[in-house]
This record gives structure tokens, sequence and C-alpha cells, in this order.
């Protein structure tokens, strides 16, 4: 994966959702320190529950700016909420990059974090997500779905917690088998009240969030590069 060197002009802005989990926030945090660690510095911006918004700093300054959003589906807020922001702002040189998923560089990552958790090869695994009432983001979750599909040799059936059908709980219900253990990939970027949901829907077992998972890292830190 590309790294990039030098102090480039540009200022770099990640953007995430928000969340009221203090944990979410910290590992929010912890991806922007860690692509920094390779970019130079990075601020953070959320679009919902909490500031700075993107708009916020946006307004701070005229310099060229690469913005990347930390999301894992092209929904309201990468379709809706980023460029409203940036009209709002004024903002006269923007780059928007491309939301961080679904790529399939995100496998490893669901796949580790399945291991984590406890699954094996033979295990069910439905993969999910939070939702949206955009069916662009719900099309991108199923097309993440097919390719950790893909990985595990069986179909991965999709689950969302806030918007979309079928709900996770129906999702697990619908996916047992009996006799073989079934896990939830979480297609969650990080903590918060939609990942205790998920871990509450019945499975066997639910994986942690992406977070910091080397392949999130090396993905925004590509995002940025590409949109200099």
């Amino acid at each position: 994966m590309a790294a990039l060197s030098g102090a480039p002009a540009e200022r770099r802005i990640l953007v995430a959702h928000g969340t009221r989990s203090a944990s979410g926030i910290a590992t929010v945090h912890a991806i922007a320190d860690a692509v920094a660690a390779r970019t130079g510095p990075v601020d953070t911006a959320f679009v919902d529950v909490r500031g700075p918004s993107p708009s916020d700093l946006l307004r701070e300054t005229d310099r060229p700016t690469v913005l990347v959003p930390a999301f894992l589906a092209a929904g309201y807020h990468v379709r809706t909420d980023v460029p409203r922001h940036i009209a709002a702002s004024g903002h006269p040189a923007v780059a928007v990059a491309a939301p961080l998923g679904p790529d399939r560089a995100l496998v490893a990552a669901l796949l580790r974090r399945l291991r984590e958790a406890g699954w094996r090869p033979g295990d069910t695994v439905v993969l999910g997500a939070t939702g949206s009432s955009d069916p662009h983001a719900r099309a991108d979750v199923r097309t993440m779905a097919g390719y950790l599909g893909e990985a595990v040799g069986d179909a991965v059936p999709v689950g969302f917690l806030a918007a979309g059908s079928p709900t996770v709980a129906d999702a697990v219900a619908a996916a047992r088998v009996p006799g073989r253990r079934l896990f939830l990939a979480a297609y969650q970027l990080a903590e918060g009240l939609f990942h205790t949901r998920l871990a509450e829907a019945g499975a066997d077992g639910a994986a942690a969030p992406l977070g910091t998972a080397p392949e999130v890292i090396d993905l925004l830190v590509d995002r940025f590069a590409q949109s200099r």
C-alpha cells in the first residue's frame, strides 16, 4: 500500500459518523492517528451526534483540503451530508475521496475479527450492518457480503440494525442451521450503540468492529493519496 512522504500543502480531514460512545470516539481518533503516522497530520470531523463538523473545519482555512469519508457504504452521509457541508463552508478547494467501503481489502479485516470472536471455517456467517434508508448504501453492504462469502466459501446473508430489511435478528434466525454455530461479522468501524445491539442479536458470537485493523489504515492512506 502507498505511503505519503514529505509535508504536502493540503490539509487532510477524516470524516466519520459520530457516536456518544467514548470508546467509539477514541477508536476513530486512533484510526486518524494511525493514518497520520504515515501521511502527516489528519484532522477528524463528524457528520452527526458531535462536532466538529466537516463545515466547521473547512471554514478554518481555505488551504486545499483532501476529505476522506470513513464510511463503509456510500449512503446519505456520503452522498448528501458531505457535499452539503462542503457547500455550506464555501471552501474553494476540497477533493473528496471514495468512501472506505465496500472494498475487497476489508475482507481480511472482517475475517480477523471473526476469528478473534471464535469463528472457525464451517461456521455460518451473517454480515451485520447499521443500515440505511439509502438503497445505494444497502447495495454496498450486500456487495461486501458477497466479497466475504467468496472468502468463507459460503453465502453470507446481510442483516440491518436501523434501516433496511431483513433485520439482523431475522437474518440470524433465517440462517440458523441445527448443529452449526453462527457468527456475526460486524460491518462497523467503531464501538457504539449499534454494535451493542449487534452483540445482542442472538448469534453464537459477534465480531468486534473493524477499528484500527491494518487493512482499514492501508485503505485510508490510499484514499488520501489517490485524491491528491
